[in-house]
């Protein structure tokens, strides 16, 4: 019975919604566990038959399962989601996510690193090694641009227009967006092109990727992790680093430095201006200082 149910509202996201495959699937694992849940319960109804009180139920047993309080969260989200499809192709007249209360996240920033840090983690780099300068040009792009790890490593020679400073980014469901680079990204891009890509064999379907393995294949996710790990172990750094520290850095150094907040949405990506706001976890003596600086209220007085 919810076959056709699940089948449509895949669909739906995938023509309509535009969402990334990796997104579509785990709105489909989501809507499984429900189905499971009910199927334990001995519950045979359809979408419509579902009350809010079999949700809350549902809730009751994830959260007893022992899933993240973001797991939860995550997993309401696609039952909304998916409750919203239904009503729009009227296979329910009421809604009973309406009511549904996802667990309230507590917001834990990422670890930061300083501008300092970064150039003390590139430099850890072995750039004697045919990968060392391939590595050094990658996280030269990652820092430069607030790359999403999947976003460098899906990055093509011919989305690269260096000659203006820029680089076409095919982000979160396949949105594109143009970003600028940095002089020193563009640099160690074009080294890496001339004198150590060339060298390097190419698989079938890579031929226009930028970073490639030594295989010749796509770089994956978790050899970029493991680049960085690894440098920062050589770099002796403490923090809790990943690709994704360095999109949190560029995006803390530029709100630090003063950019507008909606500049940086843009270049990360964001839909709403809410998920960058995160990115602005601005010490209390940058604020003080820049409330001293610009607002009215906080100039000294003249005293005369």
């Amino acid at each position: 019975m919810w076959d056709a149910f699940k089948k449509g509202f895949l669909v739906h996201l995938q023509l309509e919604k535009s969402l990334s495959p990796n997104t579509i699937d785990a709105y489909g694992l989501d809507l499984e566990k429900l189905i499971q849940f009910m199927q334990l319960r001995g519950i045979k109804a359809g979408p419509e038959g579902i009350s809010h009180k079999d949700l809350q139920e549902y809730i009751k047993w994830i959260a007893e399962l022992g899933m993240s309080e973001r797991s939860q969260a995550r997993i309401i989200s696609g039952i909304k989601a998916f409750y919203r499809y239904c009503a729009q192709e009227e296979i329910t007249k009421n809604d009973p996510t309406e009511l549904l209360s996802a667990p309230k996240l507590k917001k834990t920033l990422p670890d930061t690193l300083t501008f300092e840090e970064i150039e003390l983690l590139i430099a850890q780099i072995d750039q004697s090694k045919q990968e060392g300068g391939r590595n050094k040009a990658l996280l030269e792009t990652l820092y430069s641009c607030g790359l999403r790890v999947s976003e460098v490593i899906n990055l093509r020679r011919s989305h690269l227009y260096l000659d203006i400073g820029f680089i076409r980014v095919i982000g979160k469901g396949d949105k594109e967006r143009l970003i600028p680079v940095g002089t020193d990204a563009i640099k160690y891009i074009q080294i890496y092109l001339q004198l150590i890509r060339v060298h390097f064999p190419e698989k079938k379907g890579c031929e226009d990727i930028l970073f490639l393995n030594r295989r010749g294949g796509k770089l994956s996710r978790v050899m970029v992790f493991y680049i960085i790990k690894d440098l920062a172990l050589k770099a002796n750094i403490q923090k809790s680093i990943s690709p994704h520290t360095f999109r949190h850095s560029f995006a803390t150094h530029l709100v630090e430095g003063g950019a507008d907040l909606r500049a940086v949405q843009e270049m990360l990506g964001h839909e709403s201006i809410t998920t960058t706001e995160i990115y602005t976890h601005l010490d209390r003596n940058f604020l003080r200082d820049t409330l001293n600086r610009f607002h009215p209220g906080f100039k000294p007085h003249k005293t005369t």
